[in-house]
């Protein structure tokens, strides 16, 4: 079935799942960030940076990297499939959204690991 080849994950449950797994993800990052900034009011360049210099800091950046592509595939996904009912033109779509966001993550990759 071409829908089980075109969507993330192997049924409709795994991709709800993902996706609230991802927004959970996506979420905590968030708080944590406002909290951080909220709390170093008078953040300076070398504490933002020392931040990001900790292991576990690019590790938890990289995991919400891969969340918000995971996220944004099964919404475009899913969207594209709702309304966009021509094979060719979805397929377009689906491969614009795809690369877009392997860029976006290989980009990210390289600012967050300094490659």
């Amino acid at each position: 079935m071409v829908t089980q080849i075109t969507s993330f994950g192997r049924s409709g449950l795994y991709d709800w799942m993902m996706q609230r797994v991802s927004a959970l993800v996506l979420s905590v990052y968030t708080l944590f960030m406002i909290g951080y900034l909220v709390s170093n009011p008078d953040l300076t360049y070398e504490q933002w940076s020392a931040l990001f210099e900790t292991t576990w800091m690019r590790i938890f950046s990289l995991l919400v990297l891969l969340s918000i592509g995971i996220h944004s595939w099964i919404g475009l996904w899913s969207v594209s499939t709702d309304y966009i009912k021509a094979t060719g033109a979805r397929f377009f779509f689906q491969s614009l959204c795809g690369l877009a966001m392997f860029v976006y993550i290989v980009w990210g990759i390289q600012v967050l690991w300094g490659l």
